[in-house]
């Protein structure tokens, strides 16, 4: 039986008014699928009767297959804010695969999906368009779980150890907020950094350098939406910048709204 996966979801913006338009349920892989899947999304929406909403994200880096009604794809990382508007009523589910567990399934340069949706065709072939159906077949949420984890054990990879060092790295950036650019994670975890590079652009993507921006981006809207931020110089420092002002004009330039406006939002 699935379990829920816990914990505050992260990287929706707007979150406060967010989980009045829409419900989200994430839920883990069995064991066998752990070491590729990170967890499982269910969104699910009623807006009859009102105004559409714009769902916005801060997509972290990794791939997604996402099977809704003819608009089912793979979706490869999101290197800027992700949109995309929900009406009326309606489903989507979701596989988050684990940072660098996609390549195993395809043998290809992951970077080649980055800001990109390709069909489920185009990866797995033309009986993967079924899975479509069958999902959206039923209404449990246990049971979409169960086509899904079907469909990958029909087509799952061996291990990559390689997959295993990705997310090393990355929990390390996630969980150390004190590694805010790469020549910080080179030294902290004795990496060579052009392997690093090349290694990052196979099975993730993007760059390091974006993975960590990415996450310290994540750290400042989530305490922005929290009302955590007493200190704006502070946290532009702890978020590695060296002036507020770069640190504003970044997070404007993914977010939409300077990081004032967000809190004043979210207040």
């Amino acid at each position: 039986m699935a379990r829920s996966a816990g914990g505050e979801p992260r990287g929706i913006l707007n979150p406060k008014v967010g989980e009045k338009k829409f419900q989200l349920s994430r839920l883990l892989p069995s064991e066998d699928l752990k070491f590729f899947v990170e967890h499982y999304w269910i969104v699910k929406w009623d807006l009859r009767g009102q105004e559409p909403y714009l769902s916005e994200n801060l997509p972290y880096p990794t791939v997604h297959l996402v099977i809704e009604k003819e608009k089912s794809n793979i979706f490869g990382v999101i290197t800027g804010k992700f949109s995309v508007l929900i009406k009326e009523k309606g489903q989507v589910f979701g596989i988050k695969f684990r940072p660098g567990a996609f390549y195993p399934f395809v043998k290809t340069p992951v970077s080649r999906f980055t800001d990109r949706f390709i069909s489920l065709s185009e990866v797995f072939g033309a009986d993967a368009l079924a899975l479509e159906t069958l999902i959206l077949s039923v209404e449990d949420e246990e049971e979409m779980i169960n086509i899904a984890e079907n469909f990958l054990r029909e087509r799952l990879p061996e291990h990559d150890e390689n997959v295993a060092e990705v997310n090393r790295i990355i929990d390390s950036i996630s969980g150390d907020g004190t590694i805010i650019k790469v020549d910080d994670l080179v030294e902290r975890l004795k990496l060579n950094k052009r392997w690093l590079q090349r290694l990052f652009n196979h099975y993730v993507g993007v760059s390091p350098k974006w993975v960590i921006k990415r996450y310290r981006l994540h750290e400042a809207a989530q305490k922005l939406a929290h009302g955590e931020v007493k200190d704006w110089f502070t946290l532009a420092l702890d978020l590695g910048y060296f002036d507020q002002a770069h640190f504003i004009n970044d997070f404007k330039a993914i977010v939409g709204e300077t990081p004032a406006e967000y809190a004043r939002h979210n207040g």
